[in-house]
Formats: C-alpha cells, sequence, structure tokens
C-alpha cells in the first residue's frame, strides 16, 4: 500500500489518472476529489461506487483508496491537513472533523443537493482558473475561501446522509439527534442521556428505546464508536500525548481513557499506536 503525507495546510492538485488501476492508497490528510471528466471505479475499504465527470468524492485518512479507471480521468484534488480541519470552526460547522468521517458510511459522490452541485462546479472553475495565477499576491487568500466554501458545500451535503443502520422510515428527530451527538462529540457533559433526551424534547426512558429501534443499536454504542474512531485517528495521524487526548475527550485522566479504549480495541493506547507506526 502506498501512504502519502502532506505538510501545508491545504493543497490543490490537478491531476491526470490514465492507464491501469492506481495502487492502493492511504493518506494522512482529508482529500476531496472532484471529477472533472472520466469515468471508473473508486474503491474505499470494501466498498465500490462508480464515477463518473462532476463526482464530488470524499477520502478519509483512515481509510484505503483505488482508482480503477474506465476512461482517461481528471481530478481537482483538495488535500486538508487534519490539523486544518480539527481546528475549524465556524458558527454552523462545530464539528466538521466528524461530519466528515461520517462520509465513510457511503461510497462515491457525497452530494446530496441539486443545487449545490451547481455551486461545486462554479467553485471548481474558480479553483481550476486560479491554478493559472499563482504568482498573482491573492492567490492563497482567493484558494483559501474558494477551498473554504467546498468545505461548508461537503458538510451540508454529508450532514444529509443518513446512517447506513437508519431504517427505512426513520423520522427527522432521529437525524437531529444524531447530528447534536456530532457536534458535540467532545463534550462528555453533552452527550449524556438526559441531556440529549432535552434537546430532543423526549423522555429520557423513551430516548432509549427509541434510537435503538430506529438505528439498530443504542445511543451509548452510537456515541462510544464515534468516540473510539477520532481518537483512533489522533494515535495514528498525530503526535499528540495522551494526556493531551484525555483532556480533549474530556476524560477523568489516562486510565479511565485506556480503559474505555482497551474496551472497544483490546489493546492499550500505547500497544495501538506501536502497531499502526510499525505498519507505516
Amino acid at each position: 500500500m502506498v501512504r502519502e503525507n502532506m505538510h501545508q495546510l491545504v493543497e490543490v492538485v490537478r491531476k491526470t489518472l490514465d492507464g491501469p488501476p492506481i495502487k492502493e492508497t492511504q493518506f494522512s490528510f482529508f482529500q476531496m476529489a472532484y471529477v472533472i471528466s472520466g469515468t471508473g471505479i473508486v474503491q474505499m475499504n470494501d466498498n465500490r461506487a462508480f464515477y463518473k465527470e462532476g463526482a464530488f468524492i470524499l477520502m478519509n485518512p483512515s481509510d484505503a483508496h483505488a482508482f480503477d479507471i474506465s476512461s482517461p480521468t481528471e481530478l481537482l484534488l483538495i488535500r486538508l491537513n487534519s490539523s486544518y480541519v480539527k481546528e475549524y470552526r465556524w458558527k454552523s460547522l462545530d464539528c466538521l472533523e466528524c461530519l466528515l468521517y461520517y462520509a465513510t458510511r457511503v461510497s462515491g459522490c457525497v452530494m446530496q443537493c441539486k443545487s449545490d452541485m451547481v455551486r461545486v462546479r462554479k467553485i471548481v472553475e474558480l479553483l481550476l482558473l486560479q491554478q493559472q495565477q499563482q504568482n498573482d499576491p491573492y492567490y492563497q487568500d482567493l484558494t483559501m475561501h474558494f477551498v473554504n466554501a467546498l468545505i461548508v458545500i461537503a458538510a451540508r451535503n454529508i450532514s444529509m446522509m443518513k446512517p447506513s443502520n437508519l431504517k427505512p422510515n426513520s423520522d427527522q428527530r432521529i437525524q437531529e439527534i444524531i447530528r447534536y451527538i456530532q457536534n458535540n462529540i467532545y463534550d462528555p457533559q453533552k452527550l449524556k442521556a438526559a441531556t440529549i433526551a432535552k434537546e430532543a424534547s423526549l423522555s429520557e426512558a423513551y430516548l432509549g428505546s427509541y434510537f435503538k429501534k430506529q438505528c439498530g443499536e443504542t445511543i451509548q454504542q452510537f456515541i462510544a464508536q464515534y468516540r473510539i474512531r477520532l481518537i483512533e485517528h489522533r494515535l495514528k495521524f498525530s503526535d499528540k500525548l495522551i494526556n493531551e487526548i484525555v483532556a480533549e475527550f474530556g476524560f477523568a485522566d489516562e486510565s479511565h481513557l485506556n480503559k474505555f479504549f482497551k474496551k472497544h480495541r483490546n489493546m492499550s493506547l500505547s500497544a495501538y499506536r506501536k502497531t499502526v507506526m510499525s505498519a507505516a
């Protein structure tokens, strides 16, 4: 497997794929790929999806990707350093990182809104124009504004997606509960059942059975899996100390976090980090 790294906060790269299947690649950064032209199949972990012109595909750092090209393909790649995603804070996007990870529940294009497809195409055209004007003193600032616009559009469309295990006739309220969890995943106080129930205007007793009926798992299981995945990301792709991760996710101490992690991954935090480092 090929491993790619980046050191800048944001990179915009135009790339042509033409030939045999691109080897499976794992990134240390988030990447949004807009298909300028071409067709083929993109494989993300065990999922395969067809792509064509206009597709907007999200690739996360913990996932393996490969392209099987049917016709010559040209991509505009928007690469986002993990620290940029983690620190990104806008009023409507309190936890962008969670939304981006959520996109891995689906394959292929993340766009749900037709009007946003038009917006993305226009922004991509501006970014392509920017690529020809890199000596302009305002190049970097303009590029960042365009990239941020794509981030907001992607996040909005990802938020429209339903979890893969949601029941077919699930209602809007469960999606609002899931968004609330995503937005407050770093604050254990806001993830208490009583607090979530109050936000959803449900009784605490009913919340548990309602969530499990709609999602096929308990609300505690759902929250735990979200937290575990983000903690894994810190261990894989950052040099954060364990006590820094403890503070970030609101655990009482390192022992508490280690116990939580071991329960779900059957190994300690340090053992997991050693495992992923030796595999890199």
